[in-house]
C-alpha cells in the first residue's frame, strides 16, 4: 500500500491458487479485499445483493473472479450463491463474511423494529447461514473465514446501540466458531473497523458529513483518519495467507489506536 492507501499487490501471489469468497463485495471495505485477493492470485467471488455493483468490481479483475447477486440473509441465495461458486472454482479456501448494515445513529428506542431486524439479518444470521453452507464443504481440506467485526463491538459509541450489539455478536461468534472448528483445520478470525470511509458513513455518523461534523468522529482516532478500504484488505490479507496458519479467534482492531 502507498502513502495514500492504495492497493497495491505482491510480486508473488500470496493467494495464488486459494478460492476466496468475499459477500458485500460491490463496494467500501469487500471491495477493497476482493480487490486486493484478485491482485495477489486468488479466484474470486463477489457476492452482494446488487447484480449491477457486483458485476461493476468484478468488470476489470480478469476471468477468475465472478459476480454473483445474493442476499446473504436468504438461506436460499446462500445456498444458490455458494452451489455456484462450487461449480466454477470448487471448494472455498476463504471466506469473507462482510456484508454488513446499520441503522442511523439516533437515540436507541428510535429505532424502529424493522430496522432492527434488518440489522441483525445481515450482520449476524448472515455468517449463521454461510458457515452452515461452507463448513461441511472445507472440513475436509481446512480454510480459514473471516468475519469482519467492529470496533463497536469493542468500545461502543451512544446512538449505534442496536449496531454496536450486532458487531460485538460477530466478534464473540468469531471466538467462538475459532475454537470449535479448530480440530477441523478451519481458521476464524475477526477484523474490527473503526469508522470507514464507506456508503454508510453518513448512517454511522447520524448528521451529514460535513469537515466539521467529520471533525468530531476524527478527534476519537489517535491516528487522525477513518479507515480505508485498503487498510481492511491488507489487514483480510496477512489473515487469509498462509502466513497466518497458526493465528485463530483474533480480533483484529484495525482503527488507528481508537479502542485503546
Amino acid at each position: 500500500m502507498d502513502g495514500h492507501g492504495e492497493i497495491r499487490a505482491t510480486a508473488t501471489g500470496r493467494l495464488a491458487g486459494k478460492t476466496a469468497i468475499v459477500t458485500g463485495a460491490g463496494g467500501g471495505f469487500g471491495e477493497g479485499i476482493a480487490r486486493l485477493f484478485a491482485a495477489e492470485g486468488a479466484r474470486v467471488a463477489i457476492l452482494d445483493i446488487r447484480q449491477d455493483a457486483a458485476e461493476r468490481v468484478a468488470a476489470d479483475l480478469g476471468d477468475e473472479v465472478i459476480a454473483i447477486a445474493a442476499d446473504v440473509g436468504s438461506r436460499a441465495d446462500v445456498e444458490r450463491a455458494i452451489g455456484e461458486v462450487s461449480k466454477r472454482f470448487g471448494t472455498p479456501d476463504i471466506v469473507i463474511n462482510n456484508a454488513g448494515w446499520t441503522h442511523r445513529n439516533q437515540p436507541m428506542l428510535d429505532v424502529d423494529e424493522e430496522t432492527f431486524d434488518r440489522v441483525y439479518r445481515i450482520n449476524v444470521k448472515s455468517i449463521y447461514l454461510i458457515a452452515q453452507a461452507v463448513v461441511p464443504m472445507m472440513q475436509s481440506k481446512g480454510g480459514t473465514i473471516i468475519n469482519i467485526g467492529s470496533v463497536a463491538g469493542i468500545r461502543p459509541r451512544p446512538g449505534l446501540t442496536w449496531y454496536n450489539g450486532s458487531k460485538g455478536a460477530v466478534n464473540i461468534l468469531s471466538q467462538s466458531m475459532a475454537v470449535e472448528l479448530a480440530p477441523t483445520g478451519i481458521r476464524v478470525n475477526c477484523i474490527c473497523p473503526v469508522l470507514g470511509e464507506t456508503g454508510l458513513l453518513d448512517s454511522f455518523m447520524g448528521v451529514p458529513d460535513t469537515p466539521e461534523n467529520r471533525a468530531r468522529f476524527l478527534a476519537t482516532i489517535p491516528m487522525g483518519r477513518l479507515s480505508r478500504p485498503s487498510d481492511i484488505a491488507h489487514a483480510a490479507l496477512y489473515l487469509a495467507s498462509d502466513e497466518a496458519a497458526f493465528l485463530t479467534g483474533v480480533l483484529l482492531p484495525v482503527d488507528g489506536g481508537r479502542s485503546v
